[in-house]
């Protein structure tokens, strides 16, 4: 028998709880890709629950000897997508197929239901040449449908600087300049950047996903960089500048946790649509690589999401170097109130 627990108080009273909620995430990240998982620390975790910008739930799936065996989160947005919310079910592999991931579903999309939430979204991971299991066989006769799926690519550092320098160069007489920062950005670009993060919710493959566009402005990227201070992570930022406006036209984001440095995570990267066809996101991301690889001399490695049919950059990723070493489904499920 498993009970299911509510974890309320993830930084006093239930801690531990929280530690081992987290731990089962990392267990099936270590399951699925050995080392090379993803999966946020119970620290990074944890500080997640203060965002203002999301409503976190978490639940745990207890067995009679008080061991954690299971883990449920519900993310709601509070900014814009109010019918949203990501469901996440983990089941520590040394206890699936006995109904503890069916019953910590039932529960997050109960409790989804009644926060009116209506678009349910989840994801899977595998590795290259394996096969989804996790959504053939649960997400799916769970009424979730695949809606997008998603390459994973990492790229060994140190990279070719040469070949990094090149891309960067390569095209510096066409009325565009790229920048990079660590840690922020001048207040002078807020505005500028806020556009960017709305037209990444419109101008990027979306595949079957029902997604509204994201309302930003600048204090919310403002807290987005506290945020990301605060989960303990240095973010390395390349953006794109229109030299004749100084419009900013493109970012491309890379965060680095503190502390375990060595795979660094790549965020967003967007280029407008009306100022593509100048091999922008090239630009940017060997721009990033080449700032990541000087600021943060013990990361050895960044990773990667791209929409399968995101040919462009996908293009970009092996043009740098990049390898595809995993892949990830998006999952959707739209329910009637």
């Amino acid at each position: 028998m498993v009970t299911i627990v509510l974890v309320e108080d993830p930084h006093d009273a239930q801690r531990q709880l929280f530690d081992d909620w987290a731990g089962v995430f990392a267990a099936d990240g270590r399951h699925t890709f050995g080392p090379d998982h993803s999966a946020h620390s119970a620290d990074e975790l944890r500080e997640m629950t203060r965002s203002t910008s999301q409503h976190r739930i978490a639940w745990a799936g207890v067995d009679q000897s008080g061991t954690v065996v299971g883990a449920a989160g519900l993310v709601m947005p509070r900014h814009d997508n109010l019918a949203q919310a990501v469901v996440t079910v983990v089941v520590h592999p040394d206890h699936r197929r006995r109904g503890i991931g069916t019953a910590l579903l039932e529960q997050a999309e109960a409790s989804a239901l009644e926060h009116r939430r209506t678009v349910l979204l989840t994801e899977t991971q595998w590795r290259v040449g394996a096969r989804d299991e996790s959504g053939e066989d649960f997400a799916a006769r769970h009424g979730y449908a695949a809606a997008q799926t998603v390459l994973r690519s990492s790229l060994s550092l140190p990279a070719d600087r040469a070949r990094l320098d090149a891309a960067v160069e390569g095209h510096d007489a066409d009325g565009y300049v790229v920048r990079t920062c660590w840690d922020g950005i001048p207040e002078s670009w807020l505005a500028g950047r806020a556009e960017l993060s709305r037209r990444m919710s419109t101008d990027i493959p979306m595949g079957d996903l029902v997604l509204e566009e994201e309302r930003w402005d600048e204090e919310r990227v403002r807290t987005d960089y506290q945020r990301i201070a605060a989960i303990g992570r240095r973010v390395v930022d390349a953006y794109a500048q229109h030299e004749a406006t100084g419009q900013l036209v493109g970012y491309t984001q890379v965060q680095v946790p503190q502390a375990d440095p060595q795979v660094a995570f790549q965020q967003d990267t967007l280029v407008m649509r009306e100022h593509r066809g100048h091999r922008l996101g090239l630009r940017m991301k060997a721009a990033g690589t080449l700032a990541l690889m000087e600021g943060s001399p013990d990361t050895t490695s960044v990773r990667t999401w791209n929409a399968d049919d995101n040919a462009a950059m996908l293009a970009v990723n092996r043009d740098l170097g990049f390898v595809h070493d995993g892949m990830m489904r998006e999952w959707q499920k739209v329910v009637t109130l």
